[in-house]
């Protein structure tokens, strides 16, 4: 079976049940699907469905007698993507139900068809009854089902944002998510890239203070876009290409990458250069510079190269050559996951302080590769001061680098909240991009 349901359930159990990653399954799985109208039904079922993972178990428990996890996996996921259409999707309940019985049948459950069927009718005649903690019982445990995040991270994100910040900061995770693209100005006019866009029924809407960077509207699946097949755009979130506005590197300069894949900022720094200098895109595995090597082949830059390199490791041909080096570090991922809904369901505490501890590893090793006077960025895609704030406080007390100001080169809009100029923390919904961090440091000596 081909239809949207059924690549929406497999979908779910690959990343549900078993581990694998949402973008990668969604993209995988979606070409299944010829409709473009079906491929949206499914992204939008699957990704909502991760999204809201927590209320919809919460609801389910409200209708049936056997506890989530005591079903079998394709009636938990079936089970879960009917609630999903019942309350969030315009899918008439009874298509919602009878397509979800339909399923079961079609992957041998036979037998459930009527436990299918039971609780879906039950849920669809009961949603507006279902009961859910209210605010005034706590915080966390509100937060928890009203925006499916496990209690550990509300706890840490209330307790450095407060209530009030946290949870609009969660609730921009949920829900559709501007799409945005960064133009390969070296390659193409910013008016170019727009007509081409718009000859295909895309309309784009500049990104403020961001050069050649636009959101777009009824673009469907962008890599079907002939900007994107030529190489004219990049599928990139604006706080990411911010990172690359923070290295501002000059022409003709070198350029590191160490953690690079799939290789958006290694683009926008060799684009930034118009065709001189050279960045060198790295990453831990031939997997991922395989994914960077897929993207420069297609932006037809070639002032860049990909490489298999360990980042913890001291490559003692490059020490004190890099003019910029960017280290966009291995983190938590929280601040991208109205992306990546699987995110926060997959991070543990014990996890996110490895994580923390292995960025401090690496900037131990890659700040080496700055030559004096040059510069080097630091950013994550994750909201933990842990991640954030502190490893960029260590690494400006026990290297020999000074903070950069990055209003120099960033918007001025990106902070207005104030606070210190050397480093920015985006929110998610603050700004119309992800949450992100940024920090710049330049070695000193000449």
């Amino acid at each position: 079976m081909t239809d949207a349901r059924s690549v929406s359930l497999d979908c779910l159990l690959q990343i549900l049940e078993k581990g694998g990653y949402s973008h990668l399954v969604l993209r995988k799985e979606l070409d299944r699907l010829e409709d473009p109208r079906e491929r949206a039904f499914a992204a939008r079922l699957t990704e909502g469905t991760i999204e809201r993972l927590y209320e919809l178990d919460h609801i389910i428990g409200q209708f049936s007698r056997v506890r989530t996890e005591k079903l079998k996996p394709v009636i938990r996921e079936i089970l879960r993507m009917g609630i999903y259409q019942l309350k969030y999707m315009e899918v008439p309940d009874r298509a919602a139900v009878n397509e979800s019985v339909r399923l079961a049948s079609a992957r041998g459950f036979f037998s459930l068809r009527g436990y299918v069927n039971g609780v879906l009718r039950a849920a669809a005649r009961g949603l507006s009854e279902v009961h859910y903690p209210s605010r005034e019982q706590g915080f966390v445990p509100w937060a928890k089902i009203r925006y499916s995040m496990p209690e550990w991270i509300i706890e840490e994100l209330a307790a450095e944002y407060g209530e009030e910040r946290t949870g609009k900061l969660l609730e921009a995770g949920l829900g559709a998510r501007p799409l945005s693209v960064r133009g390969n100005l070296s390659r193409a006019s910013e008016e170019e890239i727009r007509e081409s866009l718009t000859s295909q029924g895309v309309r784009t809407i500049p990104a403020e203070g961001i050069p050649g960077a636009f959101f777009l509207e009824e673009a469907g699946d962008p890599r079907r876009l002939s900007a994107f097949t030529e190489g004219l755009i990049q599928v990139q979130d604006i706080s990411s290409m911010l990172a690359g506005m923070a290295a501002a590197p000059a022409p003709g300069d070198l350029v590191l990458d160490v953690c690079a894949a799939p290789g958006g900022k290694s683009l926008h720094a060799a684009d930034q250069m118009r065709g001189t200098g050279h960045v060198e895109a790295r990453d831990v595995s031939r997997e991922k510079v395989r994914l960077i090597e897929e993207n420069i082949h297609r932006s037809r830059l070639s002032n860049l190269s990909a490489k298999v390199w360990d980042a913890r490791k001291l490559d003692a041909s490059m020490v004190s050559r890099a003019d910029v080096v960017i280290a966009d570090l291995p983190c938590s991922g929280l601040g991208i996951i109205g992306r990546k809904g699987d995110i926060k369901y997959k991070m543990t505490k014990e996890a996110q302080r490895e994580l923390a501890a292995l960025q401090r590893e690496i900037l131990d090793t890659v700040w080496q590769y700055v030559k004096p006077g040059g510069r080097l960025v630091y950013s994550t895609c994750t909201l933990f001061p842990s991640e954030n704030r502190e490893n960029a406080d260590w690494f400006c007390e026990n290297h020999p680098f000074t903070p950069e100001d990055l209003r120099e080169r960033l918007p001025e809009r990106f902070f207005a909240r104030g606070g210190d100029p050397g480093q920015l923390q985006l929110l998610p919904g603050e700004q119309g991009g992800d949450g992100f961090f940024i920090a710049a440091f330049r070695r000193e000596g000449v």
